[in-house]
């Protein structure tokens, strides 16, 4: 969809209202992994609404800036090895976490308290049983591509459906009464 549509806004309260709203708030794998890059900062945690693990890497990374200004520049590593560890980690942890995080905000949004169905919605069909005997019996006397049984079907019950043998004869047959009609 263009940008153009996505910014088309029609002041409606319903579904395209939502939709705009939705689209809007999710969250997006492409971000979040460009926020990857800046892992000692925990951007992508933030990002994605993990304030704890965001600043677990703060924290990791001002550890190991604090050990090297005080023990010296290979204690820089005490801090960033774990933040790498749980970087390599976030890689399948970020595609499970927008999937979760946007499954959460659609119900969020869709199953609000005040949220009505439309007007003359009936709901699904009920499994009472009467309804359901009915449409049994209605279903169990179609047949694909045909008419129910019954229903211009003669005495049997069923039309007798010519094979191809017999079409293409009726063809032959109707080819040769025009060809009589158009010597005439």
């Amino acid at each position: 969809m263009s940008e153009a549509w996505k910014k088309l806004d029609l002041e409606g309260a319903g579904l395209q209202r939502l939709n705009m709203t939705l689209a809007q708030e999710m969250k997006r794998r492409p971000v979040a992994y460009g926020l990857l890059v800046l892992f000692p900062l925990g951007l992508h945690r933030f990002y994605l609404a993990e304030r704890r693990g965001g600043f677990a890497y703060l924290g990791l990374s001002l550890l190991g800036l604090a050990l090297a200004l005080t023990l010296g520049p290979v204690w820089i590593l005490a801090g960033l090895v774990p933040a790498l560890l749980f970087a390599a980690f976030d890689l399948v942890w970020i595609d499970r976490r927008v999937t979760a995080y946007n499954k959460a905000l659609r119900m969020q949004h869709f199953l609000k308290p005040g949220a009505r169905p439309p007007q003359g919605f009936r709901g699904r069909y009920t499994d009472d049983d009467a309804g359901l005997d009915e449409y049994v019996r209605i279903k169990e006397s179609e047949r694909a591509g045909h008419q129910p049984v019954g229903k211009d079907a003669g005495e049997s019950g069923r039309k007798h459906i010519p094979s191809f043998n017999e079409q293409e004869a009726m063809l032959r047959e109707l080819a040769r009464t025009n060809k009589g009609r158009k010597n005439k």
